[in-house]
């Protein structure tokens, strides 16, 4: 991504949604977009597992997780492959672990924070479902903007 999301909202204004929610750069890219696909889940991190390990073909998987802090939904094992399959970057409202292998890794990240503790295993959530957090509502399909100034989304 060369432009920034500061000259997209310049350009496209209210066309935009403007994530209020400040979210860390986590990842070894501070800038990607790309197509959004979701998951929503709890302190359960097997279907961003699952997700992860298709052809993402650039898109950004918008994980909703509620705000949970207490366990992480995404490691250094999952964002490999998400890099492997070609997705553009994760944002996860909620926790990741793995920090300093994660920032290595060429995968766009932004997530509330870090927490060590593994999550449960178990598939509980949904998928490809519209979510909403930090003032905007995340459709799969739409597009997703992501800078050091924030994340923009497509209306």
């Amino acid at each position: 991504m060369t432009i920034s999301t500061a000259d997209l909202y310049d350009e496209h204004g209210e066309d935009l949604q403007s994530l209020s929610l400040q979210l860390r750069d986590c990842g070894g890219r501070t800038r990607f977009a790309g197509e959004i696909r979701t998951v929503r889940c709890h302190e359960d991190n097997a279907l961003v597992k699952a997700v992860l390990a298709t052809a993402g073909n650039g898109a950004v998987l918008v994980v909703d997780g509620g705000g949970s802090l207490q366990t992480a939904l995404m490691g250094d094992l999952i964002a490999a492959s998400a890099v492997a399959n070609g997705w553009a970057g994760v944002v996860i409202h909620g926790a990741i672990r793995d920090s300093v292998a994660v920032a290595s890794l060429d995968l766009g990240v932004k997530a509330l924070g870090t927490n060590p503790r593994k999550s449960a295993k178990n598939g509980a959530g949904e998928t490809d479902v519209e979510v909403s957090f930090g003032g905007v509502t995340f459709r799969p399909g739409a597009h997703l903007y992501a800078d050091e100034d924030g994340v923009l989304v497509t209306r």
